[in-house]
Parts: structure tokens; sequence; C-alpha cells
């Protein structure tokens, strides 16, 4: 997440979006970047038992289902997601089927192109290895 989100970050300073676009892509780079680490919370203690500072849970185990259910459905949206983006991409259309802008990074080649998918490839094993933390996850805690 973090490659796709600091490709994002310099198009706020472009002189050519108006302040909605540059509140929504900050908004989008740090969203995405705080529902990404709650995948951390399959692998670390505080994925098992909530916080301290959690008041009326601290200390208590977090229910399976509760992160298994969430987790499993975030696999399958970002697999499909990323992979249709990708699919559309290389075939030269937006996801709702429009032509690829001539001024798209991809669209324009070399180095731009390259650091595009240097940036962006990543997601697409962000729904697959959710996916296998999150059956780690289920197994460790229901055996």
């Amino acid at each position: 997440m973090l490659p796709s989100s600091l490709w994002r970050l310099p198009a706020v300073f472009d002189d050519g979006i108006g302040l909605g676009e540059r509140a929504y892509i900050v908004f989008l780079s740090i969203l995405s970047e705080l529902v990404a680490f709650t995948a951390v919370g399959l692998v670390a203690a505080w994925g098992e038992r909530f916080p301290r500072w959690i008041p009326g849970l601290r200390g208590r185990r977090v229910p399976t289902p509760a992160a298994v259910v969430p987790a499993t459905l975030g696999a399958v949206i970002l697999t499909v997601l990323w992979t249709a983006a990708f699919v559309t991409e290389f075939a030269g259309v937006t996801l709702r089927g429009e032509p690829t802008r001539a001024d798209f990074p991809t669209q324009a080649g070399g180095w731009e192109a390259a650091i595009f998918y240097i940036c962006y490839l990543p997601l697409l094993l962000w729904g697959p290895l959710l996916a296998a933390v999150t059956y780690a996850y289920h197994r460790r805690r229901t055996q």
C-alpha cells in the first residue's frame, strides 16, 4: 500500500486540481494505510486480545469471527478489485470501460510507466496475502 500512496501524494501539489481533489487524495492515502495496517492484527498479539486502552474490552479475547470474517471479505474484494484494475489497464481501458487517457502514466511509457508499475503491482498481491494470513490466523485460533 505504501508505494501506491507515495505515488499518489505528489498529485496534491499539482496546480490543475482543486482543494476537494487534494483532500480526497490525502484522505485516500491515509485511509488506505490505516486499513492495510489492520492486517497486522492477524499476526500480532493485539489481534488476539483487545488492547488495554479499549474500555470495556481491555484484555478480553478477540472473537475469531470478528477478525476472520472482515479479513476474508477484504481479501476477496481486494483480489477482485486489483485483478480487474490491472486487466483493464493492460487492455487500455478504465474500470468503467472508457479508453485510458493519453496522459495516464502507463500510456506515456518510459520511466514514468516503470515507476507506476513498481508502485502499483504489489497491490495484486495484497488480497491473496491477506487471505493467507487470515487462514493462518483462523487455524491458530481454532486449534
